[in-house]
């Protein structure tokens, strides 16, 4: 067997964890075996460099033993795992730790036990019926493993059945906190085949909580920001306000916040509001829904449309001769007041010649209602509810 230093094992841990090609390539680039560098990188993962360093022959004791095997029945662990998790070198210990343990107890785990001898002797008379007792006890025992893997996956479903979604839903962070609480009273691994979750996944989730939520405090100021101004902040404002106060932070950082706590500003969009003042009363509909036209200057129609320019709005009020579509005047304005039709109309009707009397259509809006307008054009404005 190919003994390796400490500097070599080193190195070529180093090369995988800088994904430098995969597993097979880091052992090919620095000529060792896969299942050696498997091995190192468990243990380095673990205990660090003192993982990697030459240990000496080592004498386990019984309670060494037994904890190792208890380890690694409650969390499902692999005896790869278990054995970087105890620093233990030779993986085959582990497991003939476990095989001496299923077939002849914790006696067999005692150092200097012959379990060879033991395997070889002679059975004693009465083997036979032994042999029965002993597999039905062994049924009993995986019957009893059953039920608890059943009242564990039963506990964990009722548990997400709580939160008011299934299992595919759930995420890993929800689906550690599930088992988490329910970790005292059944065993890691059979909670985690419940919760269908990786033992890796559980402990990183599981040091991420350890670690605390890091946005704690900023959450804190954002949250008494907007109770302060009552919600009428959203995550621009909250983020000026942030910065005003001395702190660095990006604006996305503070709208994933905001979203995370559900803090969604309350400011209601503006809205046009119709004019519920006098006005003249509702001309009768003369086109009645026929909008086309023999001749030009025949029947006009107008509307007032809104729209927005640079983030400033504005009003457009074209009137558009149903002969050849063709726009006759249009005004502009950032307010949509009288005067804007009246601008409108005396443009229109200055393209007129005399004895010409078209028909202008528009809706029932304030404006084209209004006394003054229909005055000051001096022609008639024919109106029909909204076409």
């Amino acid at each position: 067997m190919t003994r390796y230093t400490e500097k070599q094992k080193l190195a070529a841990v180093t090369a995988y964890r800088k994904d430098a090609g995969g597993l097979r390539a880091t052992a090919s680039a620095h000529d060792v075996g896969v299942d050696s560098l498997r091995a190192w990188i468990a243990a380095y993962e673990a205990n660090g460099k003192a993982g990697l360093v030459a240990k000496m022959r080592v004498i386990y004791d019984l309670d060494f033993k037994l904890e190792v095997l208890r380890r690694m029945q409650d969390e499902g662990l692999s005896c790869r795992q278990v054995a970087a998790l105890f620093n233990i070198r030779r993986l085959d210990l582990v497991a003939e730790w476990s095989r001496l343990y299923a077939a002849h107890g914790a006696a067999a785990l005692q150092p200097g036990w012959k379990w060879e001898q033991t395997r070889m002797s002679k059975p004693p008379s009465g083997h036979d019926d032994r042999e029965a007792v002993t597999i039905d006890q062994r049924s009993r025992e995986e019957l009893l493993r059953d039920l608890q893997q059943l009242r564990a996956e039963n506990a964990y479903l009722n548990k997400s059945a709580g939160l008011g979604s299934n299992q595919v839903a759930l995420g890993a962070r929800e689906r550690t906190l599930i088992v988490l609480e329910l970790r005292p009273h059944f065993p890691l691994a059979d909670l985690l085949r419940a919760a269908e979750l990786a033992c890796s996944s559980f402990y990183y989730q599981l040091k991420a909580l350890r670690t605390g939520d890091k946005h704690c405090d900023l959450k804190a100021k954002i949250r008494e920001i907007f109770n302060r101004h009552k919600g009428r902040y959203g995550y621009r404002r909250v983020t000026a306000e942030l910065r005003q106060q001395g702190l660095v932070v990006n604006h996305k950082m503070v709208q994933k916040l905001m979203v995370e706590m559900q803090l969604k500003s309350l400011v209601r969009p503006k809205r046009y509001k119709a004019y519920d003042g006098a006005a003249s009363e509702t001309a009768p509909d003369r086109l009645e829904r026929d909008f086309t036209a023999d001749e030009p200057n025949q029947k006009w129609v107008t509307d007032v449309t809104e729209f927005k320019v640079n983030n400033q709005k504005l009003y457009l009020s074209p009137v558009m001769d149903l002969y050849n579509r063709e726009i006759v005047s249009y005004e502009i304005a950032e307010r949509p007041l009288p005067v804007m039709i009246k601008n409108m109309l005396t443009k229109a009707f200055n393209r007129l010649d005399s004895g010409q009397r078209p028909i202008l259509h528009s809706d029932q809006g304030w404006q084209r209602r209004l006394p003054a307008t229909a005055q000051g054009t001096g022609h008639h404005l024919q109106h029909e509810p909204s076409w």
